[in-house]
């Protein structure tokens, strides 16, 4: 039997990519770049490697894991996806509809009975995920329901809806 380092095993993994993700968003929630996170930290977090670990193309150790939470001021779960995440995102590879991303900063300037409700949902949703980044959620498949009936359209055409609304956040192009 092949004898495999812990970086071989874990380099590709699902749960390395998912953990790279909620690293990322963290930082972003705290709007620092990747280099402002270096220069911030002494140099303790390189912004090559901690970029390395956002991607999935590194693992993170625990020890370094729980120094990178005390530097962001978080719980160590907080940089950890949560379980619902994990099978969403394995659903979501076999065919299922991706998760929308709304812009709530948007969606607060818009007027209307239906909005103001979405809003509301989308703020009760951001208290139970402590995400309070504010600008922008991501509505998981059990919210999509809950939208559809606020907008008066059928569960698969949330989507198109919130497109034509203008409510999709759209990242800027890298």
């Amino acid at each position: 039997m092949p004898s495999y380092s812990d970086d071989e095993l874990l380099h590709d993994s699902p749960f390395t990519r998912l953990v790279g993700e909620r690293l990322r968003r963290i930082r972003q929630q705290k709007q620092w770049s990747l280099s402002e996170v270096e220069a911030n930290s002494d140099s303790e977090f390189k912004a090559s490697v901690l970029g390395a670990y956002e991607r999935g193309e590194r693992a993170i150790s625990v020890p370094r894991l729980e120094r990178l939470a005390r530097f962001y001021g978080v719980s160590i779960d907080q940089l950890l996806p949560r379980d619902s995440q994990r099978m969403e995102d394995a659903a979501s590879a076999d065919g299922a509809p991706k998760k929308l991303r709304i812009d709530v900063a948007k969606l607060s300037t818009m007027s209307g009975q239906q909005f103001e409700m979405l809003e509301r949902l989308l703020r009760m949703i951001q208290v139970q995920r402590q995400d309070f980044n504010g600008k922008v959620i991501t509505v998981r498949a059990h919210d999509t329901r809950a939208i559809a009936v606020m907008l008066d359209v059928p569960v698969d055409g949330v989507g198109d809806k919130l497109s034509e609304l203008g409510l999709l956040f759209i990242p800027p192009a890298t």
